[in-house]
């Protein structure tokens, strides 16, 4: 198991240091501006991604408006429904190359050591959180203590997320809080029984609960708003011996998807229409809403990424998600790569 104890501390940040100290590439140059990857053939890789998540759109944009191709790969998409842990496990025995998920579910199985690094991202914020206003659940998250909040697994990233801004309110997510497991798509019939009190999902199925259920929820917490409206929600990452052995095409899948998430920023109704062939129990005009709300111009790579990477590793350790022993300076370094520098 790996250790990101406090020990030899000092030294992961002086290299940090020495690192940022050396300069970054812009987002900008990380969204097409850098060279691209020049090879006679396509390098051909794997990608992981959830159809289910429409956050993930940057990843068929990339693949129909020719980007992977551009960075000169060639990629086919693998449609993973798995956990995430047997996600990273995939890209660490390279059954897949490169995979996207969100960074809230991912901090937990990568202190376990998983030889994987997260080399870019996609977005900011996707996660909310609303409570029952017939529970008497407000806007103030300390109304929660005592409740139950329905979540779609004990280890989902909206439960992950939310338990770190509990906790800053002096909620313990252990003993305050009760959190109970039902299917995404059932969790409003949960409260139409009075078994939970507050919700804690992503979009599109919790835009879609409210849409059925027109003024019962109050919303207590957004991603893409406030404190963390400027911070990563899904991320990239690859095989640490894929990094390794091909540097230039781990750059160039970056690259692609930073090119596509700007697309997606400009274009957010024309992605949406091509995001809907991939999802079609969605209604275009549903994923067109969604998707111009997130923050799809937020996609850092390099220092910035390893920044914020280490910001929600201290966020969790303060939450009692990760361990105490755990230093998130150097777990940060450990488990991020730039790989356009």
């Amino acid at each position: 198991m790996a250790d990101f104890s406090q020990e030899q501390c000092n030294a992961w940040k002086r290299r940090h240091f020495l690192g940022a100290a050396a300069g970054v590439a812009t987002v900008g140059a990380a969204s097409g501006l850098l060279p691209q990857v020049a090879r006679s053939q396509p390098r051909k890789i794997t990608l992981a991604w959830s159809q289910a998540s429409f956050c993930q759109v940057p990843v068929p944009i990339a693949l129909e408006r020719g980007f992977f191709t551009q960075n000169g790969l060639d990629v086919e998409v693998l449609n993973w429904g798995g956990a995430a842990d047997q996600l990273l496990e995939a890209l660490a025995t390279g059954k897949a190359e490169v995979g996207v998920g969100l960074i809230h579910r991912w901090i937990k199985p990568l202190e376990a050591g998983l030889d994987v690094k997260i080399v870019g991202s996609v977005h900011g914020g996707c996660l909310r959180l609303v409570g029952v206003k017939s529970a008497g659940v407000t806007t103030d998250l300390r109304t929660l203590k005592g409740k139950v909040i329905g979540v779609s697994d004990l280890n989902s990233p909206a439960k992950q997320f939310y338990g770190i801004h509990l906790a800053k309110k002096g909620v313990d997510i252990d003993k305050d809080i009760e959190w109970r497991v039902f299917p995404a798509d059932l969790l409003d019939v949960a409260v139409k029984k009075g078994e939970i009190h507050a919700i804690a999902d992503g979009d599109p199925n919790l835009y879609l609960i409210e849409k059925r259920n027109p003024g019962v929820f109050a919303e207590l917490g957004n991603s893409a708003t406030g404190e963390y409206a400027e911070k990563i929600c899904c991320v990239l990452g690859a095989g640490a011996k894929f990094v390794r052995e091909d540097r230039k095409s781990a750059a160039a899948v970056v690259r692609a998807l930073a090119q596509a998430s700007n697309y997606v920023a400009e274009n957010p109704n024309e992605s949406a229409k091509i995001f809907a062939r991939y999802t079609p129990k969605f209604e275009v005009s549903d994923l067109q809403r969604l998707i111009a709300e997130l923050t799809y111009k937020h996609h850092p790579h390099g220092g910035r990424l390893q920044d914020e990477v280490q910001a929600f590793a201290a966020d969790f350790r303060e939450a009692g998600i990760l361990k105490k022993s755990t230093d998130p300076v150097r777990f940060a370094h450990h488990i991020t790569q730039d790989v356009l520098s």
